[in-house]
């Protein structure tokens, strides 16, 4: 697991083996930071990272310069480590939580410009996230919420759905107001 792009292009994560976690691909990350890249001004957005982790993709928005990232994952080793690598490397923009995603969403009352979803691939409320963030209105007008998913897993159900990209055994599901 390494950054792909920004400042700390190259950097190479190393989280310690015991995290519950299953991190986004080098190879998906870079398509999809491909594909974000193209849509928005990264110097001007808030992200909300759902089920973060190890924080990969909060740190590769850190790299690229995203002023604002709330990360949000209940592990408590998860969210130590991404506590000790935002101080380690001055990643003042990356603001750790440790807590329930669901529950957050449900308390949560900022917006975000890009709101990015990791959950574990067998979680049952998986088709209730999309819903959740449009009913709270927690997604800006012209915003985009992206769930990652596995491949064989159909959450485009949601009249919010706009896209489905398929990266081998992952897939994006991008969500949108329309």
């Amino acid at each position: 697991m390494r950054i792909i792009g920004g400042r700390l292009k190259g950097l190479r994560l190393n989280p310690p083996g015991k995290l519950p976690v299953r991190p986004t691909t080098d190879s998906a990350k870079e398509a999809l930071f491909n594909i974000l890249y193209n849509q928005f001004d990264f110097e001007s957005l808030k992200v909300l990272d759902l089920f973060s982790g190890t924080g990969n993709i909060s740190l590769e928005f850190a790299s690229r310069g995203v002023p604002s990232i709330t990360s949000v994952d209940r592990d408590f080793g998860c969210y130590n480590y991404l506590k000790s690598v935002a101080k380690q490397y001055s990643l003042d923009s990356v603001k750790p939580v440790k807590a329930d995603v669901l529950k957050y969403l449900e308390v949560e009352t900022d917006q975000y410009d890009l709101i990015f979803v990791d959950p574990p691939y067998d979680l049952p409320q998986m088709n209730q996230i999309a819903p959740i963030v449009f009913r709270r209105n927690i997604l800006k007008a012209d915003g985009v919420l992206i769930v990652e998913h596995h491949s064989m897993k159909k959450i485009d159900n949601d009249p919010h759905f706009k896209e489905q990209r398929k990266y081998g055994s992952s897939s994006f599901s991008f969500f949108t107001h329309q």
